[in-house]
């Protein structure tokens, strides 16, 4: 992508009148509730605790500011954030024996907002399958679809798309919101001859690729108009929502950047149980204790949340020993079930100038779309530059005749994803992620020192299964299948990796040479049921054989659902947060 233009922006940060830089800064250190982590589900509970103006909150938060990030603001340039830079923490994971020993980025947030600040922004809820499956495996029906639905309903704020086109045909308002938070629209600029191929093709081939009028309805299988979390031309996150203007100047809300979490502090034991009084952090080469009256809520990610959890001595006895942690409390589930969607991408060169390669590639062109974008938040640059995403799933007689046994939700969950239907830059090209869903291999988020500003081990797992890597073949047979549709003869020109005639067994290979993640890490903390000899936190998010300590985050995910994560995290958090008010009311 060519460097931006230096123009003078129209857009203006909100103030964020109670985000502090320094600890000298804040009123006190001692809250009814101490905060880990303000990303995008830590920002929801320190939202929703504090319209209680009874509960003082702390909100510590490892990284910088998002006030004024460009990459963030403009959709169309979030590729600059999902690379090694400032905003994140820049981890990798170890060599994966099923990618060939390859190891891969695996992108978490160092900025205010977390994730929802620096991903792709797409939003999509998964299966109404997904979160039974939740409500099944933790015995809490309130984990169900119809008992989460309106907590996403809480979370979102539909909002028309900023180019103000005619949106009907392409969702379904009634399963959506417009009295929430965090903005939601369909895209605001597209390609308008690749959009008539992609629903022509619905058209063609209405059996394998029907069309979707909506994938948020609880039954996303089939082909639709991607949703993503942009309001007004501009990246709607955490930080921007739900501590907007509106909220942050809440006397009882004090959000600390900078402020790295070493471990929880104040142990003790009453009634047989571990308590925690307090959350030691290191800002400016001195440490400090955040005092929780109330309750300590750890939202710092599927990376982040395990590992303090281990450095203040809870976690597997036999690997915490031999780092030397004391262990106060026995828990081998802490830092397990980690499951990620590995992914891999396939494109065509095409006989059409409607693509990104028009803007990115060309100066003069970039800069007028960034011109306009600066005059009214319009044209390319406030949209991702995708506009369709599909839900897939493989008949029940390709799984079993290979031995395989479906590892999805529910037979409304797809096992694949073939998204991010759009343009790369560097050709006239189009291209197209494949995620498999339901990943049946599973690795782990670990430490190998005590010093906890070491980074961790995050080991993904990918492709120890054999079904994910038939899974991701039979998807890419799948997806050559679609760009056969009659539509596309005199669109596309030639695949710019061919693997059309590859056998099974090379295109095996292909995928394990190619495979990246979908940065949807879950599960390292995951949720069971009460008195399970597994899992981390019981279905009240409370951590197993400890008292005021929960977790609110993405890696409280017993399952990865068969999604993008984002939405799903802001469902948690809504209703996260309700538990937490419920239990101190």
């Amino acid at each position: 992508m060519l460097r931006r233009a230096l123009v003078t922006l129209v857009y203006l940060a909100p103030c964020f009148g109670k985000v502090y830089e320094d600890v000298s800064q804040l009123p006190g250190l001692s809250y009814d509730f101490v905060v880990v982590g303000g990303g995008t589900a830590g920002n929801v509970v320190e939202n929703r605790l504090t319209e209680n103006p009874d509960f003082t909150v702390l909100v510590l938060e490892a990284g910088v500011s998002n006030e004024g990030v460009i990459d963030s603001i403009v959709p169309f340039f979030v590729t600059n954030l999902l690379q090694p830079n400032i905003y994140e923490w820049n981890y990798t994971t170890v060599p994966q024996p099923g990618l060939n020993g390859r190891n891969v980025g695996n992108p978490r947030a160092h900025i205010l907002g977390g994730c929802s600040t620096h991903n792709e922004m797409g939003y999509t809820r998964g299966s109404a399958d997904d979160y039974d499956r939740f409500a099944a495996v933790t015995g809490d029906p309130g984990w169900s679809w119809d008992r989460l639905l309106p907590y996403f309903f809480k979370n979102e704020k539909w909002t028309p798309p900023v180019d103000q086109h005619d949106t009907r045909g392409q969702y379904n308002p009634a399963v959506h919101s417009t009295n929430g938070i965090d903005s939601v629209s369909l895209s605001g600029s597209n390609w308008p001859i690749f959009s008539r191929h992609i629903i022509e093709a619905t058209k063609q081939l209405p059996n394998d690729w029907s069309f979707n009028l909506d994938m948020n309805s609880g039954k996303p299988l089939g082909l639709g108009w991607i949703q993503t979390t942009i309001g007004g031309g501009m990246r709607s996150s955490s930080a921007t929502s739900y501590l907007g203007p509106e909220f942050i100047h809440r006397k009882n809300l004090h959000v600390l950047l900078h402020a790295q979490v070493s471990k929880l502090a104040d142990a003790s034991r009453a009634n047989g149980k571990l308590s925690f009084g307090g959350v030691q952090f290191l800002q400016g080469g001195k440490f400090f204790t955040g005092k929780a009256a109330n309750e300590i809520i750890l939202s710092a990610g599927s990376v982040g949340t395990p590992g303090i959890l281990m450095h203040s001595g809870i976690g597997d006895q036999a690997a915490l020993t031999a780092l030397k942690t004391p262990t106060l409390l026995d828990l081998p589930s802490v830092g397990q079930n980690a499951t990620d969607q590995p992914s891999v991408g396939l494109g065509w060169t095409v006989n059409s100038t409607q693509t990104l390669d028009s803007i990115s590639q060309n100066s003069t062109r970039f800069d007028e779309a960034f011109a306009e974008w600066n005059r009214s938040h319009t044209g390319p640059f406030s949209a991702i530059g995708t506009t369709h995403m599909a839900w897939l799933r493989l008949a029940p007689e390709e799984l079993g005749s290979n031995g395989f046994t479906d590892q999805s939700a529910g037979p409304d969950s797809p096992h694949i994803e073939p998204g991010g239907f759009g343009a790369p830059p560097g050709s006239h090209s189009i291209a197209v992620w494949i995620v498999v869903l339901n990943p049946l291999s599973r690795g782990s988020v670990t430490i190998n020192s005590s010093d906890p500003f070491e980074s961790p081990v995050i080991d993904v797992g990918f492709l120890q299964s054999n079904i994910d890597v038939f899974t991701g073949r039979e998807a890419i047979k799948k997806v050559l299948n679609f760009f056969k549709a009659p539509i596309w003869r005199d669109y596309i020109i030639a695949p710019i990796v061919d693997v059309e005639n590859l056998t099974d067994d090379a295109l095996d290979q292909f995928i394990r040479n190619s495979a990246s993640a979908a940065f949807h890490l879950v599960g390292t903390a995951a949720m069971s049921a009460k008195g399970a000899r597994y899992g981390v936190v019981d279905s009240d998010l409370r951590v197993k054989g400890v008292s005021r300590l929960r977790i609110i985050d993405a890696s409280v995910f017993p399952f990865v659902p068969s999604s993008h994560t984002q939405a799903g995290t802001y469902a948690i958090a809504e209703r996260g947060a309700d538990l937490v008010k419920k239990a101190w009311a």
